[in-house]
């Protein structure tokens, strides 16, 4: 093994807190000593982001409230999914490494994913709304896309096919309340966990940061439209390990949900 390889694979283990009104989360990653950038970093992102949500299921569990999503229910799997600009290129990089066969046939997936939305005259809405903003046009947009039931193209035989390495916000996406109930949220009301930070809103602020734009992502269903630019956001983001970490860590903030839910808690 030559030493470029040897100093690629050396880590060091950086330990932080997040801040929680407070209160504050210990937590620990180990990352590459030498130099690396935000793409290339996103395993250890999900690593601290599973290990969040793991701790907050357990609490669930043991409070009588499991969590109802599992392997085989693919219900959420036909929402509109934001897709930070970070991801997009890891996941343009995996892609590039699939047999020529198996490209085209996702690729081809993808295709028919937006024909059938612009077929019901999404498109447009979906470039020029802001389906993330606290708005009722918002939530009407991603109403509007769940009942078109387009799934992910990533997704096979219900169960997603690319579970390692699914996005933050697929990882973040929890409900307590019956499967059934993602399926028709306008009228069934579903119940989604708060966590306390959601690591794929971080991604997306840095990502908006670099930009200069409002978002910092793009719909999923996008991906292969945009890994025509051929852009590389994660170099924008780079330095040793614990600096691209100390970057990632200083954007994190508590989340909306989760802040109102502990005041609620409080006034009661």
């Amino acid at each position: 093994m030559d030493e470029s390889r040897k100093q690629d694979q050396e880590m060091v283990t950086v330990e932080f807190a997040l801040s929680l009104g407070e209160d504050k989360i210990g937590m620990s990653a180990a990352v590459p000593a030498g130099q690396t950038n935000l793409t290339q970093i996103l395993p250890v992102i999900r690593g601290l982001d599973d290990s969040l949500i793991a701790g907050i299921a357990s609490q669930l569990s043991q409070a009588g409230r499991p969590v109802s999503c599992k392997a085989g229910c693919g219900a959420c799997c036909r929402q509109m999914v934001p897709l930070s600009i970070f991801e997009a290129e890891a996941m343009a990089g995996w892609i590039g490494t699939l047999p020529e066969e198996q490209q085209k046939a996702l690729e081809q997936r993808f295709s028919d994913a937006l024909r059938k939305l612009a077929a019901a005259g999404l498109i447009d809405r979906m470039v020029n709304e802001d389906w993330l903003a606290e708005t009722e046009a918002a939530r009407q947009l991603a109403l509007d896309y769940l009942y078109q039931r387009v799934a992910c193209p990533f997704l096979v035989d219900e169960s997603c096919s690319i579970h390692p390495n699914r996005p933050l916000i697929c990882r973040e996406y929890l409900v307590t309340s019956p499967a059934e109930h993602c399926y028709d949220p306008g009228t069934l009301k579903a119940t989604p966990v708060p966590l306390p930070f959601n690591f794929s809103s971080t991604l997306n602020r840095i990502g908006a940061q670099l930009e200069n734009d409002s978002r910092g992502w793009i719909p999923l269903v996008f991906l292969f439209a945009w890994m025509k630019a051929g852009a590389h956001p994660g170099e924008h983001v780079s330095g040793d390990g614990p600096e691209v970490l100390y970057e990632f860590v200083t954007n994190v903030r508590p989340s909306t949900a989760f802040t109102e839910m502990a005041e609620s808690e409080m006034d009661n």
